[in-house]
């Protein structure tokens, strides 16, 4: 089976661009809608972040909990905001090297906006054999494309929940993954 390194999905939000924009350009607040992400570390902006900006994010599978260091490589009010993973860690996010780049477009769709969240999987270095394996001990025997691809799903839901109510969603838990 060949390895998969992007997956996207997308939802119609009944919000402005903009509205969205500023809820995902917040790192900070991207636990209070994706099941494995916890916001961010103390030292981390609170506001929206600009390009350039690097930010430590908090993370929890189950009981393991790590911290990996990004930084925005897009930040276009209203249209794209990207943001690349480049080390990880347990306590603090030692280990460098390419991990990941996660990227949400904002379209008009009638009267709201059509929200894509996109996942890369930037270890191209990694043979897949190791890759694969990898990702099975790490996510209980799916690989990350899989993986990412439900998680995406849900905090897709909980930000249009969360947006077009202007309430807290109700987090879905990571555990069944």
């Amino acid at each position: 089976m060949a390895r998969v390194f992007t997956v996207s999905d997308s939802i119609t939000i009944d919000v402005s661009a903009d509205t969205a924009y500023e809820a995902v350009s917040r790192p900070a607040d991207m636990g209070r809608w994706s099941p494995e992400n916890l916001g961010t570390s103390g030292g981390s902006p609170a506001g929206p972040a600009g390009l350039g900006t690097t930010f430590v994010g908090r993370n929890k599978r189950g009981g393991f909990r790590w911290s990996t260091r990004c930084t925005v490589t897009a930040a276009e009010p209203g249209r794209r905001f990207a943001f690349r993973v480049h080390a990880i860690g347990l306590n603090r996010p030692l280990l460098r090297g390419p991990i990941a780049t996660w990227e949400y477009r904002f379209e008009r769709a009638g009267g709201g906006t059509r929200v894509t969240e996109t996942w890369t999987d930037d270890r191209r270095a990694w043979p897949t054999f190791v890759a694969n394996a990898f990702d099975r001990v790490a996510t209980s025997g799916k690989t990350f494309a899989t993986f990412q691809k439900r998680n995406i799903e849900v905090t897709l839901r909980n930000l249009k929940r969360e947006l077009e109510r202007g309430q807290e969603p109700e987090r879905e838990n990571d555990t069944a993954h």
